[in-house]
């Protein structure tokens, strides 16, 4: 018999013979099915542990002096092109009117011909198939007493009709046709119009605006500022040959705010139909708007909450700074994964420019104001509140553990409870039968 230890007796795990234990088949039939439910548990445990969660927070956005990009796709089927103009202004004084940068302009075919695409033209001021180089380099066009463009090819001159035409908008005056500008008569600028009557238009592309409550409009002719007005050059628009008829009729494809959320995302996220799964919808994807009145305005109240999605292990890795050198579609996505975007609420509201009730629509209470522009119209605030949903995992490493000790010790103790009840059951009917004998 070995010696014994001085941790002989905090022992609590005191051990019987060999000759003293009993082996009965209950029992090992109850082994059996303790392993089978340690196992089954454990694997529960296990995945569990490797599940991630998405858990959305509120906080207040200290977001300061950030810019925001918006991304677009909309299709007017009855106004061509060459009359739909894109305008983005907001409180803090910044206009950018008639925006270039990062929209395109898809001509399409008339609806009776199946709305086909023409062609894609990248939104410049001076691109290269309106560069006046048939002309004589000493050539200085007029710009028929309005001041010529910061941007001409040449200063101090109007050499293309587009140009006349931004001169004549800084001026705040009316353009129409250019009949009697040199430069829109060489180019056939306004056969080239009559010609596209019967067109529709796509606007696609993104623009970067700043971060504060502003709106941004598609609408027929040039824009230029009057005083603290903003005015658009609707000539054009009404001067529409017989048998033409514009109007603004549009489907949204799309319309979001920030950068759309990975693929891998959606899956992380499943079917669950909860609060924080469905800020990757874009509740205007989709809509469209019919009517026959050229002289109709729609308008689009957006509400929109700065949102941040940090994927799990995301404050190990390096962010990459966003800036304004961004290329314009990358902004928000970082190199660790994380993504700032926006998801939105909207309320849609249209009215007739001629004024007038809802009447014919069953609403007799409202009525709408006379006058205005006619075009679709989206009007954004942002909240001051942000969403942040963030990756965790559902159990630590060391909760992990502790669940499979209380499976494998919970289990067993049950076990061995039941175990015990069998036996002594067991042994009291045998010793009733032996009585009756």
């Amino acid at each position: 018999m070995p010696p014994k230890s001085r941790f002989t007796r905090l022992d609590a795990f005191t051990k019987t013979v060999e000759d003293a234990r009993i082996r009965t088949t209950s029992g090992g039939i109850v082994t059996i099915v303790s392993l089978i439910v340690v196992f089954y548990l454990a694997w529960g445990e296990w995945a569990d542990y490797r599940r991630i969660d998405i858990r959305p927070e509120l906080v207040v956005d200290k977001g300061r002096g950030e810019r925001m990009e918006i991304h677009l796709n909309v299709t007017f089927p009855r106004v061509p092109c060459e009359l739909l103009t894109l305008d983005v202004m907001d409180v803090s004084g910044e206009q950018q009117h008639g925006v270039m940068h990062g929209v395109k302009k898809v001509r399409l075919r008339p609806q009776a011909d199946g709305g086909a695409v023409i062609d894609v033209k990248d939104l410049s001021l001076h691109s290269r198939d309106e560069a006046a180089t048939h002309l004589d380099p000493n050539y200085c066009g007029p710009c028929y007493g309005a001041e010529a463009p910061a941007n001409a090819q040449k200063p101090g001159c109007c050499n293309t009709c587009d140009e006349v035409r931004e001169a004549y908008a800084q001026a705040s005056w009316a353009f129409g046709k250019g009949e009697g500008v040199e430069q829109c008569q060489r180019e056939h600028y306004g056969e080239r119009l009559d010609e596209q009557r019967r067109e529709g238009c796509r606007i696609e592309g993104g623009l970067r605006v700043n971060k504060v409550v502003g709106n941004f409009h598609l609408a027929p002719g040039r824009s230029f500022s009057n005083g603290n007005m903003h005015v658009h050059d609707l000539k054009n628009y009404w001067d529409a040959p017989l048998g033409v008829a514009h109007s603004f009729t549009h489907t949204i494809h799309h319309l979001r705010f920030g950068p759309q959320l990975p693929d891998d995302v959606y899956k992380k996220m499943g079917s669950r139909d909860l609060p924080w799964t469905n800020h990757h919808l874009n509740p205007l994807d989709g809509t469209h708007q019919e009517t026959n009145d050229p002289n109709f305005n729609y308008m689009y109240f957006v509400k929109i909450v700065p949102t941040s999605y940090l994927p799990l292990g995301w404050e190990k890795k390096v962010a990459a700074r966003q800036d304004e050198l961004s290329e314009l579609g990358a902004f928000g996505q970082s190199a660790d994964g994380s993504v700032e975007t926006h998801q939105y609420s909207v309320t849609v509201h249209k009215r007739s420019l001629t004024g007038g009730s809802d009447a014919s629509e069953g609403h007799q209470e409202r009525l709408h104001s006379k006058g205005g522009i006619p075009g679709v119209f989206f009007s954004y605030d942002i909240s001051p509140m942000k969403v942040i949903n963030r990756e965790e995992r559902a159990k630590t490493f060391a909760g992990f553990l502790a669940g499979l000790c209380a499976i494998i010790g919970g289990t067993l103790t049950v076990a061995a409870a039941v175990d015990r009840g069998v036996f002594e059951g067991g042994m009291r009917l045998k010793k009733l039968r032996s009585k009756d004998l």
